[in-house]
């Protein structure tokens, strides 16, 4: 049985409630102590897209049993494997200043 915490990406699908006929990716902001049916839990947080990005801010009633944590995409990411977001530096410029089009970018000061 999975215990939730703040954080964790879960797969919802029709085991953790019959509301969800169409499985969804769900973010958890919050778990929250209220009295509910044995194995029963409210949880707060923000539906997924297939990106991965947050659609929409949802509390959702499921039970534990039917939950299933989604591997972090991190830790799952080859060790050789480049971040989505990486610089890249051409070679010799790692301690120059940041450039536009060949010249160095300046900031207007006014």
């Amino acid at each position: 049985m999975v215990t939730p915490q703040a954080g964790d990406i879960l797969h919802v699908t029709r085991e953790a409630s019959v509301q969800f006929l169409r499985p969804m990716m769900f973010r958890v902001i919050r778990v929250h102590d209220w009295p509910t049916y044995d194995g029963w839990v409210w949880l707060d947080g923000y539906q997924l897209n297939a990106a991965g990005d947050a659609v929409e801010r949802r509390s959702i009633f499921v039970q534990r049993s039917g939950l299933r944590v989604v591997p972090d995409q991190a830790a799952t990411r080859p060790r050789n494997a480049a971040p989505h977001a990486a610089a890249v530096q051409r070679p010799g410029s790692h301690n120059s200043r940041p450039t536009l089009h060949g010249r160095p970018a300046v900031a207007a000061v006014r």
